[in-house]
């Protein structure tokens, strides 16, 4: 035998004794806790926690969470620290075998200044071999490598008033908010800042991306919406999915809310940005990294500060911590923070985001005002990579589910969200809900909805635009005009709407009454038809620009010079042949009726005299613009727009004799628009356009540039051309603006604290005007009345430059305007015209 059972008798006591001792000896104390931004109760990610004096501790999660187990502590602090944030300490018991200690930080802009640059020839900083390992494997680790990708993903998405001063907590619609939400003061948090929630969404939804060609599709499986003024919950639902929420820093610029940031890890980072190396061997969820802190080279760009831990052997990212501070040009935005964990996916080397967390802080726009706090955060999960997929299944990029919106109480989201809500989260729905009950609240919503959109809503009606509503002219004398839109209350397949006007001196009524039915959602099928009789004005008039409403509206005021009753019935099909092909097929019978002296020759007899006509054309339109991405408002598809060039094609063909048209005639129409980044010089954004007509027929059916004489700007027009001072049957055009994006102002130092942007524009015309239609127009009536002609451009182009500033009191835009060319010129009578040099335009716009 082994031993003896004498010395069995004393091996088990002594092994009894070990376990006793090693029990003893290595039972483990626990403390944990969370860590919380002070401002906005979100949990803090990758904030070292540690006991004072000491190396001993860890790093929180994502979630802001943290845990360490010590047999024994060995010190009674406990410290928590994270870059441009004050440092804090706790008291903790070192005698509690278990103990949970919560902190929160208060941001301090200060502490990332601990960042040094020391310059000299022989100096390499120790990060910068890094970041270069890092952009040279980016083709391995961006996710853009891969064939294609799927995920499941879960978001939540909450918005607070917070910076709630004293006076506007006087005002009588918050205390009556304040009242019924007697918890205000608790919801960031013991010693955090007071918020209050006026929306919170959640959703479930499977996001697939091909990148060769470059498609999305998101399918929202089930979304969860509560909040003030909501009230389409599909749109919110897909605005609110992960699509808007994915954020690339392997891309050299990332576009967040129409403005482009340079990353941190782009390709031209040295240019933009200072680092330091502040770990080498720092163990993230089980991988070693690098923790390298960076701030911008200079603080008003649009950049980021903060921390990038990058894997070692495969210079990967792995998490980034990023923020956009009060000093970067942007208007109302206190704050920006980007947290995002990337994990490597198997079957390939490249990594995913799986959790991301943006926090958007906008400051007060007046002092007794609230600000507005956004979160946002996505967790993706179920990865799937270089999965082939049919091209049919990309034709919609987002689609909601129809039973998406359908309550299926809160088992089914505690069954598939990706985490947990706090107790603070789990409130939030209920707080809104009674706050949307409140009267004066939705008083407030109604007229803000009136503002922004424009309508009113009375039941299954929409009833406006408002802008529209009175105008004054020297031709109609007082205008009023009243109109009104069906909505999805009313039906999801037809829409109807139109208006009723009417002239106090011209005594007529206007009118414009339409029907569409929407034949299908999917290829975005509309079937239109629609009759019209208005008062327009020739030079102003054109169905082809979209002008702003603004514009729209100021063109009723005033004089209106060659105005003339247009008569339209048109019928069209609009619809989507594939992703990024749209093509429209219209037919419109029209009548000109002038309200000035205005005759023609009819092109096939000289020996004709007409002064009004009829027209019957038929067009066929194809726009190509692919990658554009579109959601769906209710009744209406808006375009959220793409980064590669729109085309537009157009044809037309008149219909000589058909139901009474006049004349037999071609128009040939083409555009491309495109804005693009120009690196650290900014944003270009151009449009050229040109058109062709070869056949015979009066002026008012030629181009007539629309030249602007008001005093707002309009991005569609010439802005120091007048009105119908040119018309043409061959042109081109070339539109032009660059956007320096505080490139200039940032750097000089009286000029950048106002958060000034300067740009410059052009706008260069080429047109002619055939000898057959300059004739068409008598000089004299029969009896010798001088008949009103039209000016063409003659060699040399029409030319205006200028330059602006925008941000002006952060809406207030001005451009200053230069006339190159035709400043002194022959008109059609020989008469010398002298055009302005110099103007000047306003305009507002909204802009972070």
């Amino acid at each position: 035998m082994w031993l003896s059972n004498k010395n069995n008798a004393g091996v088990i006591s002594f092994i009894f004794f070990i376990l006793f001792f090693s029990f003893s000896s290595y039972s483990q104390k626990t403390i944990k806790g969370k860590i919380l931004d002070a401002e906005t109760g979100e949990g803090l990610p990758f904030v070292n926690v540690y006991f004072k004096g000491t190396t001993q501790g860890t790093t929180t999660n994502f979630d802001g969470y943290y845990s360490i187990s010590l047999s024994s502590f060995p010190s009674d602090s406990l410290v928590a620290s994270y870059i441009s944030y004050a440092k804090k300490a706790k008291y903790i018991d070192p005698s509690k075998e278990s103990q949970e200690v919560n902190f929160q930080l208060a941001p301090d802009a200060t502490m990332l200044d601990a960042v040094q640059v020391v310059y000299g020839k022989k100096y390499e900083n120790p990060a910068w071999g890094i970041l270069r390992k890092v952009v040279e494997n980016k083709s391995k680790n961006d996710k853009r490598t891969l064939e294609s990708y799927e995920y499941e993903s879960y978001s939540k998405v909450e918005l607070d008033v917070d910076n709630i001063s004293e006076k506007f907590r006087k005002k009588k619609l918050v205390q009556k908010v304040i009242a019924l939400a007697d918890s205000i003061e608790k919801i960031a948090g013991e010693d955090g800042q007071p918020i209050l929630p006026v929306f919170m969404s959640e959703s479930i939804s499977k996001v697939i991306t091909e990148n060769n060609p470059n498609r999305k599709r998101e399918d929202i499986i089930k979304t969860k919406i509560t909040g003030i003024g909501v009230q389409d919950g599909s749109i919110v639902s897909q605005l609110m999915g992960s699509s808007f929420q994915e954020y690339n820093f392997y891309q050299n610029w990332m576009n967040l809310a129409t403005k482009d940031f340079v990353s941190p890890i782009s390709d031209s980072w040295k240019a933009f940005y200072d680092y330091e190396l502040k770990d080498e061997k720092e163990i993230v969820n089980g991988i070693k990294c690098y923790r390298i802190t960076y701030k911008p080279k200079q603080e008003q760009d649009l950049a980021f500060k903060g921390t990038i831990w990058v894997a070692h052997e495969s210079y990967a990212l792995k998490q980034i911590d990023a923020t956009i501070g009060k000093s970067a040009n942007l208007n109302f935005i206190e704050k920006v923070k980007i947290q995002q964990e990337l994990e490597p996916v198997d079957g390939s080397n490249a990594w995913l985001p799986s959790k991301t967390r943006v926090i958007l802080d906008v400051g007060q726009i007046k002092d007794d005002w609230a600000g507005m706090l956004a979160k946002f955060y996505v967790s993706n999960n179920k990865f799937v990579v270089n999965r082939e997929y049919s091209s049919k299944l990309f034709e919609q990029n987002i689609v909601v589910a129809e039973d998406a919106l359908i309550n299926n109480g809160e088992d089914y989201w505690e069954g598939h969200r990706h985490d947990p809500l706090t107790s603070t989260e789990k409130n939030v729905y209920q707080m809104i809900d009674g706050v949307k009950k409140l009267p004066i609240v939705k008083t407030y919503v109604e007229v803000v909805n009136i503002l922004v959109n424009g309508y009113k809503r009375v039941g299954k009606f929409d009833i406006g635009p408002y802008a529209y509503t009175y105008a004054n002219n020297d031709f109609e004398g007082h205008r009023f005009r009243l109109g009104f839109k069906t909505n999805e209350r009313f039906s999801k397949k037809l829409i109807l709407d139109g208006y009723l006007a009417y002239g106090t001196n011209d005594d007529d009524f206007k009118y414009n009454a339409a029907a569409s039915f929407i034949l299908g959602r999917k290829n975005y099928s509309i079937l239109g038809v629609s009759k019209s009789e208005e008062l327009e004005q020739i030079g102003i008039y054109n169905e082809d620009v979209e002008n702003t409403s603004l514009f729209n509206a100021a063109a009723r005021f005033g004089d209106i010079r060659r105005p003339f009753k247009n008569e339209i019935s048109k019928v069209w099909l609009t619809t989507d042949l594939r992703p990024g092909i749209q093509q429209t097929v219209q037919f419109k019978n029209r009548r000109f009726s002038p309200r000035f002296l205005f005759e023609y020759f009819h092109p096939e007899n000289q020996e004709i005299r007409r002064s009004d006509f009829t027209i019957s054309e038929a067009s066929i339109e194809y726009r190509f613009a692919p990658g554009e991405t579109f959601i769906w408002a209710e009744n209406s598809r808006l375009s959220l727009g793409t980064n590669k060039p729109i085309i537009t094609l157009k044809y037309t063909y008149g219909i000589d004799g058909f139901m009474n048209s006049d004349f037999s005639y071609q128009k040939f129409f083409g555009s491309i628009s495109h804005s693009f980044r120009l690196g650290g010089l900014g944003r270009t954004t151009y449009q050229i356009q040109g058109g062709y007509i070869p056949s015979k027929v009066p002026y008012p059916l030629l181009e007539t540039h629309l030249g602007n004489e008001s005093v707002f700007y309009n991005q569609n027009s010439f802005n120091l051309m007048n009105y119908f001072e040119f018309a043409s049957d061959q042109y081109a055009s070339l539109g032009i603006r660059h956007d320096f994006e505080g490139l200039l102002f940032n750097r000089i130092p009286l000029l950048k604290k106002l958060k000034w942007r300067l740009f410059a524009t052009a706008n260069v015309l080429y047109g002619t005007t055939s000898d057959k239609n300059i004739d068409l127009i008598p000089q004299t009536t029969l009896n010798g009345d001088e008949i009103p002609r039209f000016s063409t451009l003659g060699d040399d182009p029409y030319v205006e430059v200028g330059y602006g500033i925008e941000n002006i009191f952060r809406f207030l835009k001005i451009d200053f305007i230069h006339r190159l060319t035709y400043l002194n010129y022959l008109d059609y009578n020989n008469s010398l015209i002298s055009s302005d040099k110099f103007g000047i335009k306003v305009s507002a716009k909204f802009r972070l």
